[in-house]
């Protein structure tokens, strides 16, 4: 007996966008269209978030019903990954103007990357389940790696590169959802500083930085890393 691949996955990926593959059928409602429903899921997902999210509360945001959407998903787990490469799919990752270097590729798309994710806070932790392959996901791969080829990366570098940044973006993203700022300051300042000096040194810089500088200054490092890896 052969499993269903897990929402998400490659697998679920190649069923679901095969050729052959074809919309869920039965008695109900007439159908609704795939890409409004999953539209309409990311807007009350980036509104409530993914614990309020249901195949319930779509169906009511749709004026429809359940059975309906199952015609489409066998799960919530399904519209998740699927709300997931829609968004991603707003990351224009090669500007309209032909870059002047790889440098410039990986940080417009380490940039658009974060502004995607900073919109949709609450699809971290599904994107966080799967390595993102839907088609949104993979137009994204193949317009950044192929611009990496053509400004002289090799490829296993281009590869590497393109990874790197991705992962900065998402850890970079989730620690600033998940951080607190104030309430971390004060309690570095009540720290006792002789037992811990180099904090009480460095408190302000820890907590008082613009995260879109904090952002900028990482991306730089990473970059500049990359480049002494070109240059060999």
């Amino acid at each position: 007996m052969t499993s269903t691949p897990a929402p998400g996955t490659p697998a679920w990926w190649l069923r679901r966008t095969a050729p052959t593959a074809t919309p869920r059928r039965g008695r109900g409602r007439p159908s609704l269209d795939t890409d409004h429903m999953v539209a309409t899921a990311l807007h009350l997902i980036d509104e409530h978030g993914v614990q309020a999210f249901s195949l319930r509360t779509l169906a009511d945001a749709l004026g429809s019903s359940t059975a309906t959407l199952y015609r489409h998903f066998a799960n919530k787990d399904e519209i998740l990954a699927l709300t997931v490469d829609l968004a991603l799919g707003e990351a224009d990752t090669v500007p309209p103007a032909a870059p002047a270097s790889w440098r410039d590729v990986l940080s417009t798309m380490g940039h658009q990357l974060r502004a995607v994710l900073t919109r949709h806070p609450s699809l971290l932790p599904t994107l966080m389940d799967h390595v993102p392959v839907g088609p949104n996901a993979l137009a994204q791969r193949e317009r950044v790696l192929a611009a990496l080829l053509r400004h002289g990366l090799p490829p296993a570098l281009a590869a590497r590169a393109f990874i790197a940044v991705g992962h900065y973006v998402i850890g970079f993203a989730v620690q600033q959802r998940e951080s607190d700022g104030p309430p971390l300051a004060d309690y570095y300042g009540k720290l006792d500083p002789t037992t811990h000096p180099a904090i009480a040194a460095t408190a302000e810089s820890l907590t008082a930085v613009n995260p879109d500088d904090e952002f900028t200054f990482g991306l730089d490092l990473l970059l500049d890393g990359l480049a002494q890896q070109a240059d060999r």
